[in-house]
């Protein structure tokens, strides 16, 4: 019989202070280790003609020789007639955390007399990664983890022209910022003055405006009030001016990753030359996560959602979809219903 007088605890009043630790903090720790233990893919893909400095820039950013063109032979270095997608991946480990980076690669891009439908390619390059994982995803005895190629982010590069966006600058980011992570940036910034390249980035920022251009960070995509304000101050920045350099110099008693000219060095980690730390800190200190995130959630969301409607108006498309629901989330049945299947 019930104590006369005492009140019952209720569920979901915190009792820690009367029995002690439960320790559910512990659930961080066990997913840092399992993380730790399967290691992390990040692909990113790198766009523009050539000559602004794209090896040297995904050099730069990750301290090692990444880029395509370090590991080509001086015969191999020509410009393509047409345009070629080439993929290269490394395993990468820092303080015992391991991750195998893909650099994707467009030679050819920009660099031919007619460059008319120049992205398309590149679109469907990035369309065949969403169907390779859809169909291992789909599979009845699936892996227990998919491989990911999907292309997590994509980084345009600018001419360094000082005026504004070029035609095919906003040809390409305009159907490509629909099914990828379009990080814009100006490439050689260190051939404009100061005020050239703040006049610059402003009329670039107008002219994605004007086109309804959504690049990353997708302002639609802020989680909270707190990811507003980083985000935001991200936007404002957007597109970083960098400069890229493999070449250590010695200034001030320090070595430093730079480029000399006669004036002086150019210090690619000193914010007040060039906005390449930005960038870096986006890509993989405070947003990588993020971007591999929204590549999943939405981007491939949105392909694998299409494909369906595809496969449904075929005559073997509910065999398609009774295979495919075998392995939907609570969120992906919630989409299928809303679309009538």
């Amino acid at each position: 019989m019930a104590d006369v007088g005492k009140t019952p605890v209720a569920r979901n009043e915190k009792t820690n202070s009367e029995f002690g630790y439960v320790g559910i903090d512990a659930i961080l720790e066990q997913m840092r280790r399992k993380a730790m233990k399967q290691g992390f893919e990040f692909n990113i893909m790198v766009v523009g003609q050539s000559g602004l400095g794209k090896s040297t820039l995904m050099n730069t950013l990750f301290k090692s020789k990444v880029s395509r063109r370090s590991l080509m032979t001086s015969e191999e270095e020509r410009i393509p007639k047409t345009i070629e997608i080439k993929s290269i991946s490394h395993d990468i480990e820092e303080k015992g955390v391991r991750m195998k980076l893909t650099v994707i690669d467009t030679p050819g891009f920009g660099d031919q007399i007619n460059n008319e439908n120049c992205w398309q390619p590149i679109m469907k390059f990035i369309n065949v990664q969403y169907e390779q994982y859809l169909q291992e995803e789909i599979n009845i005895e699936r892996k227990k983890r998919i491989p990911d190629s999907r292309v997590h982010c994509c980084i345009y590069f600018i001419p360094p022209t000082g005026h504004c966006l070029r035609p095919i600058d906003i040809e390409f980011m305009r159907h490509l910022s629909k099914v990828v992570n379009i990080v814009p940036v100006i490439a050689k910034a260190d051939t404009l003055t100061l005020e050239e390249r703040d006049f610059f980035k402003q009329k670039i920022r107008e002219d994605l405006r004007a086109n309804e251009i959504d690049i990353y960070p997708q302002k639609e995509f802020d989680e909270d009030a707190e990811d507003r304000i980083i985000n935001e101050k991200i936007r404002e920045m957007i597109p970083f001016a960098v400069v890229g350099s493999d070449q250590e110099y010695q200034v001030n008693g320090k070595r430093l990753l730079g480029r000399k000219t006669r004036w002086g060095t150019v210090e690619v980690e000193n914010t007040a030359h060039c906005e390449f730390a930005y960038l870096r800190d986006l890509l993989i200190r405070t947003h990588m996560q993020n971007i591999k995130d929204i590549t999943s959630s939405i981007h491939y969301e949105m392909y694998r959602v299409r494909r369906l409607n595809e496969n449904n108006t075929q005559p073997n498309g509910h065999l398609f979809l009774s295979v495919y629901c075998c392995f939907l989330t609570p969120k992906n049945i919630s989409d299928l219903w809303k679309m009538n299947f």
